[in-house]
């Protein structure tokens, strides 16, 4: 058994920054990739970052430069650094884990960009 909760959104002015987690129950999640996506307004839900067990990390290109995704294992959790933050990165962010066990998802946390 597992959980994601993210926390951490809000309502921030373009330009401004964020820092989203993911805080992790269940040991399945220290060796799984751990990732985080968002889904706008009426699209579909698309990765924004990803971290694997190791460290190594992968973003989107509309997101490179100004997003981090980092881990603490001793927490179990997963941060979301989001700096110059744009209008069009408003949306509903998840984090998510597809393990061997199963493709966990968390209820998601609201961000909100005004220009």
């Amino acid at each position: 058994q597992g959980q994601l909760v993210e926390s951490g959104g809000g309502l921030v002015q373009a330009g401004g920054s964020l820092r989203l987690s993911c805080a992790a129950s269940g040991s399945i999640f220290r060796i799984s990739t751990i990732n985080w996506y968002r889904q706008a307004p009426g699209k579909q839900r698309d990765l924004v970052a990803a971290i694997t067990s190791g460290g190594s990390t992968n973003y989107a290109d509309s997101v490179k430069g100004r997003f981090t995704i980092s881990r603490d294992h001793a927490k179990n959790t997963v941060y979301l650094q989001m700096n110059s933050l744009k209008p069009e990165d408003t949306g509903i962010y998840y984090c998510n884990s597809d393990t061997t066990l199963y493709n966990y998802w968390g209820q998601g946390t609201q961000v909100t960009v005004s220009s």
